[in-house]
């Protein structure tokens, strides 16, 4: 992982993102890319705002995105402190969504970050509004989202969630092995049983996610059905101490069944546990 892209609002939460991946990537050469969209709807902070639609608002946001675009530059050179980073800013009016894939295609991005709570997005939700409508729309880059405002833990236990119901690509999890071996971390793989016993295709996948990982310390963990799968894998990370977990999107699979649904506040998985996102390569 080189290229890495982190979308920001400015709040407490995409800084914490940013800092988070400085700290992860510590060891290795790279490239930060930090980026904010606006539009017309975007509030102006402590002003009051022309008209909506205006050619002075939308100079007014510029104004401002590229000025706390700078103060974030400087803050993070100072906080990261490494010489092995490099930091550029974008500041672009436009869909994220659509300006993320830009970017991803133009600058050859391995990575995607992003805080999963960013200044609008209500507290019991499962993804951040503007996190999880990247995700949706990213069919080639990994996303790295942080929850919160938590502080920088170099990740040893690292939770791989599956359902066995679609085979192991290396390309896929490639990304996963990756930061499992930048910190000399275990992964832990989770499976929900909704099932007595693996069908034969999900043992055969299940083998040969064994053999993807055989250079990686690891471990194959099962879990029950319940109704409330968020719960379920909520344990499970607790339960493991688990500093990181994953997941493979698939359209109609676990992840995304657990991304378009409410989650109650009281799953602590949301506020303390970051959460890689792989495409699926296979």
């Amino acid at each position: 992982m080189k290229n890495i892209l982190v979308a920001t609002d400015f709040s407490n939460n995409a800084y914490c993102a940013l800092f988070y991946a400085t700290q992860l990537l510590k060891s290795k050469p790279c490239n930060f890319i930090l980026l904010n969209t606006y539009n017309e709807l975007t509030p102006l902070h402590g002003k009051v705002a022309p008209l909506f639609g205006s050619k002075k608002l939308m100079r007014e946001l510029k104004t401002e995105s590229e000025e706390k675009l700078t103060e974030t530059f400087h803050k993070i050179v100072l906080d990261n402190g490494n010489d092995k980073h490099t930091f550029k800013t974008i500041s672009q009016n436009g869909d994220l969504v659509k300006t993320v894939v830009k970017i991803i295609a133009k600058e050859n991005i391995d990575l995607v970050v992003m805080g999963n709570k960013g200044l609008t997005d209500t507290a019991d939700m499962f993804f951040g509004n503007n996190t999880i409508k990247v995700v949706n729309h990213l069919k080639e880059c990994p996303v790295l989202a942080i929850p919160g405002e938590m502080d920088f833990t170099p990740p040893k236990e690292i939770a791989f969630v599956t359902d066995y119901k679609t085979g192991c690509h290396p390309e896929t999890i490639a990304p996963l092995l990756f930061l499992a071996k930048l910190s000399n971390a275990a992964i832990r793989v989770m499976h929900i049983n909704e099932e007595q016993l693996l069908s034969p295709a999900q043992e055969t996948n299940r083998r040969g996610l064994e053999e993807c990982l055989r250079d990686t310390e690891h471990s194959f963990h099962q879990m029950y059905d319940f109704s409330d799968k968020a719960k379920v894998i909520d344990a499970f990370l607790d339960k493991l101490k688990v500093d990181l977990f994953a997941m493979v999107q698939r359209r109609h699979n676990l992840f995304e069944r657990l991304t378009h649904e409410p989650v109650i506040k009281d799953v602590s998985m949301y506020s303390d546990v970051p959460f890689l996102v792989l495409p699926d390569r296979s």
